[in-house]
């Protein structure tokens, strides 16, 4: 992941006060894919299928960084738009190590997965995607490639017996019903075989000819290969490979044998869906618009990727978005056919801010009433009227109208009116989370809602009203 702010800062806690700020955003890495490739793959489109009915995921970026309050990975790489300051900025190489080093330290002892995906099903998520190795190669589960991993005797928490968190967390999701995703980092820093140590590292991208030594990334690729096998074969049924990373691609110096690890990792998880996010092709099954939402509906499978917060990862100042902008982002991504994945970075303690619970039970209590126009919904024309949201029940003649309000409790004016497409016939209008009983009229395709006065003076209702529109199938 990138920041996706222009300018921002995060203060850690290494000896002294150290500052690390991005300058600017490095441009087209996280650009979305302008060409999508359907799959073939009859397991993989029914899953595909499955997937965009759920509509709300958790998104969580975790690892040794967060006992800095750092940025995810991105403080060791040399690009001119990282700004180090502090005891180690001088020295690049001894910053790199002080990084590195935190696995030493890295013991997250309030670790309890099964906390957490309570919390996520019951805020109506219904997937989660756990970045099991970041760029900067630090693994979150039992690999048997490298050393530099949470299961390590270098780290303190692996004499813990959870100390698998990947397989932790995994678990306790699916035991409650969530499909389950695998973020892989296609970079890998730590890596010999892709920051070779006999040169110093110039940007994101390997450091060496890859001409000269062909014979290296060979080995990066058998390393990758090898990592995504024991994700795909030791934990459980996998439904997503969420890969990051775009920049190592067929079309630029350095590419992976995809055909290869995805015809592998399909062979272990039948029907797996790919997201080898910003590479347009066969593997890129749905595309993954980051911190933005598209501004109207896209014609392909797709999930905006979104921070709580303004962090990715874990900051003891973060600054969590109000519950109403969060159910806003959701009703708006739905609205236009997408998947909203949101994230939440656990601390170096190993759980979530209070903040983030809040926010989540804010949310549940909203789906409790609202979900059934959210979960296994469709676009439906024309998206949007103003401050007025809709999504189409899936399989039943029911259409939803979102009205957004512009405070935590909900104010209703007079009449709600909005245009309704290809509807001859209404039954009956209703509004979500009450007993009213409205009266509405229709003509020349605008529905007027005559709203009740106790509804305007005292609706009951926060963050966002949903009138639903049973129409004649």
């Amino acid at each position: 992941m990138r920041k996706t702010l222009a300018v921002c800062s995060v203060l850690l806690s290494l000896q002294l006060p150290v500052k690390f700020a991005i300058a600017q955003e490095n441009e087209g890495v996280h650009q979305m894919s302008k060409d999508y490739q359907s799959p073939t793959d009859p397991l993989v489109i029914r899953k595909l299928d499955k997937w965009q009915d759920q509509k709300f995921g958790l998104f969580m970026h975790w690892g040794t960084y967060t006992i800095w309050n750092e940025v995810e990975s991105w403080s060791i790489c040399p690009v001119d738009w990282v700004v180090r300051k502090g005891p180690y900025s001088a020295d690049y190489f001894g910053y790199k190590k002080a990084y590195e080093n935190l696995q030493h330290s890295f013991n997250p002892v309030d670790f309890n997965p099964e906390k957490w995906a309570k919390a996520a099903k019951a805020a109506g998520m219904n997937y989660v995607v756990f970045t099991t190795k970041h760029h900067d190669g630090f693994c979150m589960f039992d690999t048997k490639q490298t050393d530099y991993k949470i299961t390590s005797p270098n780290t303190p928490f692996s004499s813990n017996p959870r100390s698998n968190v990947a397989k932790e967390i995994f678990s306790a999701f699916r035991k409650d019903s969530f499909m389950i995703g695998a973020y892989f980092s296609k970079p890998d820093w730590h890596s010999e075989y892709f920051w070779w140590s006999y040169y110093p590292p110039k940007d994101e991208n390997i450091n060496y000819d890859l001409k000269k030594f062909p014979e290296r990334w060979q080995k990066f690729n058998d390393y990758t290969y090898n990592q995504v096998e024991e994700l795909m074969s030791d934990y459980g049924s996998i439904d997503i490979l969420w890969l990051d990373g775009g920049w190592v691609r067929p079309d630029g110096k350095q590419s992976l044998d995809m055909k290869k690890i995805v015809g592998m990792a399909r062979t272990h998880q039948p029907g797996l869906i790919v997201v080898d996010r910003t590479v347009p092709g066969e593997f890129e099954n749905y595309t993954t618009p980051e911190q933005s939402i598209p501004d109207k509906p896209l014609p392909y499978p797709w999930e905006t990727c979104m921070t709580m917060g303004d962090s990715w990862s874990y900051s003891s100042r973060d600054q969590y978005k109000p519950s109403l902008k969060l159910l806003t982002i959701l009703v708006k991504i739905v609205s236009r056919g997408g998947n909203l994945l949101l994230n939440i970075g656990p601390s170096d303690k190993g759980d979530w801010a209070p903040e983030a619970y809040k926010r989540l039970a804010d949310i549940g209590d909203w789906m409790k009433i609202n979900g059934e126009g959210i979960h296994s919904s469709v676009p439906v024309a024309p998206y949007s009227d103003k401050n007025i949201y809709f999504t189409k029940a899936k399989n039943q003649p029911s259409v939803y109208a979102f009205f957004l309000s512009d405070s935590d409790t909900v104010k209703l004016p007079t009449e709600v009116a909005f245009p309704v497409q290809d509807v001859k016939k209404i039954k009956t209008v209703s509004l979500l989370g009450t007993k009213a009983k409205l009266k509405w009229t229709l003509n020349n395709g605008q529905l007027i809602i005559k709203v009740p006065k106790e509804l305007q003076e005292k609706s009951g209702l926060k963050y966002i009203a949903t009138f639903k529109i049973n129409t004649e199938a």
